[in-house]
């Protein structure tokens, strides 16, 4: 049973705090959870790149697998866990239990379809996401092992995003950043001691993956959070409808990357593997410069969500503004940062390779021009979703790796070369940005009618 006392005070705190202190102290640990993931993920790429060049282009193959089992983890985890929210905004606990376990054991489940299917065709799997003849034997290795690992992977990213939205951040936080770090040790362990190769990389990756797993497994158990029972479990249509409404999005989002990986591979292919390798670089780079920003929008996100379903209307717009000024200036930084040291940068990770060096550079610096206005698209994207406007959220999560990346990505290498690959990325996010602030302005107008007409509860 739950403690009626911690989560009388949970409500408190987050319907009482003042938003800029309380986005503040969930933040902080989202935002280590997402630096610690970024880092691990670039912990295989520089590790990996000690094998060679075909190697680190294999990793940048097999990231658009690991894209789909995460569209997976976060459809079932963002789904239910804004749904958590807005229940516990309105101390439904029984509803959102029955929410908690539906989503864990969904992800479980198909998770393990995931594996099966992706073992009996592993061959044409790593061939149909962009895999050369020469990156074909090292994707096969890597692949196969993260496969093994796809059901716990997506589970942990219902684990994770349910103790989000129920205001835990810090446990879901110790979760992510142990299994980060075990994977960073293991690594080298793995890849040169046990001289395993590349398929050390993967068996480290699903090994760290599994005891976060187990972590943020206990940490349901803990600090008034929702317990996981398989008597919960409730395979209901109007709770899937629910997972739809909220997880989509991420799904679109995250699946769409996972596409927009495999278009970027075979775009970069015809220029040789260090153009596949120099993209898969700042594709990880970006991940990470990203991760602070993805990190900060989600400590905002049960902030919205309890406050939404409390009908604090200006609670929520009051924190959707706080985030975006705090990111717009963040992101600022680092893109200047990212575009004078973008050479440095890239030979971190393949130095060795100066063709790798100079195709990658170009590639961080045309980013970095576009990167402070992901600050308004992401913090917007993750309001919509949040408060249950499906439609427009699933807009702007199919927009910048499906509607406008796909078809650059298509149009500009066959008339540009490897600078049409390298401004492809850029200017979807130009155009998404555009989209977004339309859209935006429209949602907080709505809610600031919500307000007038409902009258807020504060």
């Amino acid at each position: 049973m739950h403690s009626d006392q911690n989560q009388a005070d949970k409500f408190a705190r987050m319907t009482q705090t003042p938003i800029p202190r309380l986005i503040t102290t969930l933040a902080v640990p989202t935002i280590i959870s997402m630096m610690i993931t970024s880092v691990y993920n670039m912990a295989d790429t520089f590790f990996v790149g000690r094998i060679g060049t075909s190697a680190t282009g294999a990793v940048g193959v097999v990231f658009s697998l690991m894209a789909v089992i995460q569209a997976i983890g976060f459809m079932f985890g963002q789904g239910s866990g804004n749904y958590i929210a807005r229940s516990l905004g309105g101390q439904d606990f029984r509803d959102a239990s029955r929410m908690s376990a539906t989503g864990f054991f969904s992800a479980l489940i198909v998770g393990g379809l995931i594996t099966l299917f992706g073992l009996i065709f592993l061959d044409p799997l790593v061939r149909l996401l962009g895999a050369t003849e020469t990156i074909l034997p090292y994707a096969r290795d890597y692949a196969r092992y993260i496969l093994l690992g796809a059901s716990y992977m997506t589970a942990s990213l219902v684990l994770n995003n349910q103790l989000r939205f129920q205001g835990s951040a810090s446990y879901a936080m110790v979760g992510i950043a142990a299994g980060g770090i075990l994977n960073i040790a293991l690594d080298p362990l793995f890849i040169f001691v046990f001289r395993m190769g590349i398929a050390g990389a993967a068996i480290a990756t699903v090994i760290s993956q599994f005891v976060s797993f187990c972590i943020l497994l206990v940490g349901c158990t803990r600090g008034g959070n929702i317990r996981i029972h398989f008597r919960d479990f409730t395979p209901r249509w109007e709770l899937y409808r629910e997972i739809l409404r909220g997880g989509l999005p991420s799904l679109w989002r995250q699946g769409l990357a996972s596409v927009a990986t495999i278009c970027l591979n075979l775009a970069a292919g015809p220029y040789g593997d260090a153009a596949i390798a120099a993209m898969s670089i700042v594709s990880r780079v970006n991940m990470f410069a990203s991760s602070a920003l993805i990190g900060f929008g989600q400590g905002f996100q049960p902030v919205c969500g309890f406050n939404y379903g409390a009908r604090l209307y200006k609670r929520v717009r009051e924190g959707f503004w706080f985030c975006v000024r705090v990111s717009v200036v963040v992101l600022a930084v680092l893109a200047v940062a990212g575009f004078i040291f973008a050479p440095g940068i890239i030979a971190v990770f393949r130095g060795e390779d100066a063709l790798v060096v100079e195709i990658g550079a170009r590639a961080l610096r045309f980013q970095c021009v576009a990167f402070p206005l992901m600050s308004w698209v992401i913090i917007n994207n993750m309001l919509c979703q949040t408060i249950g406007k499906a439609a427009k959220a699933t807009v702007l999560a199919m927009a910048r790796q499906g509607l406008f990346f796909l078809p650059l990505i298509l149009v500009l290498p066959p008339l540009f070369g490897v600078l049409g690959v390298q401004l492809s990325q850029p200017l979807s996010d130009l155009a998404t940005f555009l989209l977004s602030v339309q859209i935006g302005f429209t949602v907080l107008r709505e809610l600031k009618t919500q307000e007038e007409a409902e009258g807020d509860a504060a």
